[in-house]
């Protein structure tokens, strides 16, 4: 196995980490985590793309990794009231939909590249998740309504974001469900 598919692998097995710190309020444990596994992402693409180590587990596994990573991170926070439950189901629902389409692709021979406004939605996620952390972290200090708006911005702008891509995405791909 080569070592972008190794880092890929320590993202995931990174969550359960991230879950048990963010559930016993270890939210500086928590942010850490999550900030290395959201490096994890960065580095082995490059890795990847400069080493010609590119592989089918890679396409598949590492933007798999990038939403369990987050969305547990987002499920978290529903749990808490940090982030509203109808977001997510959203966000999820972006999801499901384009995971479905490039299903319905792959077994009619066609490989849908993401989008960069997919990929924004999800600097936007990996922005928003790290902030609304420190957030939780720092609730008895005096810049805590700082973080909380910054984080709130980040997050609707994500949601603007995975609304968009999306609708991009249905929209460039919509031959896929055509007969």
């Amino acid at each position: 196995m080569n070592l972008p598919n190794k880092l890929t692998i320590g993202r995931v097995i990174a969550v359960p980490f991230f879950i048990a710190a963010y559930m016993t309020g270890f939210y500086y444990v928590a942010f850490v985590l999550f900030i290395l596994a959201s490096l994890t992402d960065m580095l082995d693409g490059k890795i990847a793309r400069k080493y010609n180590l590119v592989s089918n587990f890679g396409k598949i596994m590492d933007p798999l990794a990038d939403k369990i990573l987050v969305y547990s991170a987002f499920c978290l926070m529903v749990q808490d009231g940090t982030v509203p439950g109808w977001m997510l189901i959203v966000i999820l629902a972006r999801e499901f939909t384009i995971a479905g389409m490039r299903t319905v692709a792959a077994s009619e021979g066609i490989v849908i590249a993401a989008g960069m406004s997919g990929k924004i939605k999800t600097v936007l996620q990996m922005i928003a998740v790290p902030i609304l952390l420190l957030t939780a972290a720092l609730t008895e200090t005096a810049v805590y309504n700082y973080f909380n708006i910054a984080g709130q911005v980040f997050l609707w702008a994500s949601l603007v974001m995975t609304v968009y891509s999306g609708v991009e995405y249905v929209y460039k791909n919509i031959g896929v469900f055509k007969e």
